[in-house]
């Protein structure tokens, strides 16, 4: 499992590449904890900012800050390459 504060440090460093994870919550302790699947989210890093499209299909634009608001009680899973690249811009220039 992956802390959102490390995604979000792999992410940057690997700007304008979509990431799919799933995001999970742990709950409770000892022989009760458990660890509950929320969904699948796509992620990018672009520039200051994260594209997030959730498991409902809806893409938001968040900043570091607003990610690490949202998500920071989750954990997530390795994140694993979808193929699509975006911002290639400056390849063509």
């Amino acid at each position: 499992m992956t802390s959102p504060h490390d995604l979000l440090t792999f992410l940057t460093v690997r700007g304008g590449r979509e990431y799919r994870v799933t995001a999970l919550l742990a709950t409770g302790r000892g022989r009760k904890a458990s660890v509950r699947e929320l969904g699948e989210y796509r992620l990018t890093a672009r520039g200051g900012d994260l594209q997030a499209t959730g498991p409902s299909g809806q893409t938001r634009t968040l900043t570091h800050q607003e990610f690490l608001s949202v998500f920071g009680s989750y954990q997530f899973s390795a994140a694993q390459p979808t193929g699509l690249l975006t911002d290639l811009g400056p390849l063509f220039t």
